[in-house]
């Protein structure tokens, strides 16, 4: 799945394609390798890469992201950082961008030092969500962001969930969905992700044609830490 030095991951909102760049980026420098992930996504105000600054850090993982009084900002303002990046070649580069055509925009400003040769691009797919209610509009999620984008999608991510109601069922449901969507736009899906090694371990007698990668939560939902803290103000802060 990071076959190429650069590895982009678009989805739409509440496909898990953050966690499955988080979990990615700690992979990779679990392995040895130099990171750096980039905080793309303008179009929703949780579930970023950003609010895993410090695990991270301790992964020895760079982040480009809007730092101090620019942290909750909805603007791509780090895309000079990312566009110098994008021409280096001693990192690998993680790009977590919004599925939608604002955030596909994004990714276009960036085609002219994007090094298509060397670069991936990730559909994260949960026809769990609205966004994604089947193949069909699967296809039309690619053909949009590959238009608007610029880019090519060149491989799909299975990642059909239900949070912590997420089952084996669901997750081949949403498999075979996805290697539909597959055959419709002729790319191939490249992994079925889902988070923990007990669901995994469900799947194993699966026959699937794709590898099942098995994930750690790191990204909480906002409610989830409201009911941990029962902080007064916002429901959710980045620090």
């Amino acid at each position: 799945m990071y076959d190429k030095r650069v590895t982009v991951f678009v989805g739409h909102f509440g496909s898990g394609k953050t966690e499955v760049a988080l979990n990615g980026a700690l992979d990779l420098a679990a392995a040895g390798e130099r990171v750096t992930i980039a905080d793309l996504d303008v179009v929703k105000p949780y579930f970023r890469t950003r609010s895993a600054r410090d695990i991270l850090a301790a992964a020895g993982i760079e982040l480009l992201a809007p730092t101090g009084a620019n942290v909750h900002a909805d603007l791509p303002i780090i895309v000079p950082q990312i566009r110098s990046h994008l021409r280096r070649g001693d990192r690998r580069l993680l790009m977590d961008v919004g599925g939608d055509d604002v955030g596909a925009r994004v990714l276009g400003s960036l085609a002219d030092v994007v090094p298509h040769d060397g670069t991936d691009c990730m559909l994260v797919l949960n026809f769990r969500r609205p966004s994604t209610p089947g193949p069909e509009a699967a296809a039309a999620m690619v053909r949009e962001i590959e238009a608007v984008g610029r880019l090519p999608v060149t491989g799909l991510i299975s990642n059909t969930h239900l949070m912590a109601e997420t089952t084996a069922a669901v997750v081949l449901e949403g498999y075979r969905q996805a290697r539909e969507t597959a055959r419709l736009v002729e790319v191939p899906l490249v992994a079925l992700t889902v988070v923990g090694a007990a669901l995994a371990a469900e799947l194993a007698g699966a026959e699937l044609e794709c590898p099942v990668v098995a994930m750690r939560r790191i990204v909480e939902p906002p409610f989830a830490q409201a009911r941990e803290r029962r902080t007064v103000g916002p429901l959710f802060v980045v620090n």
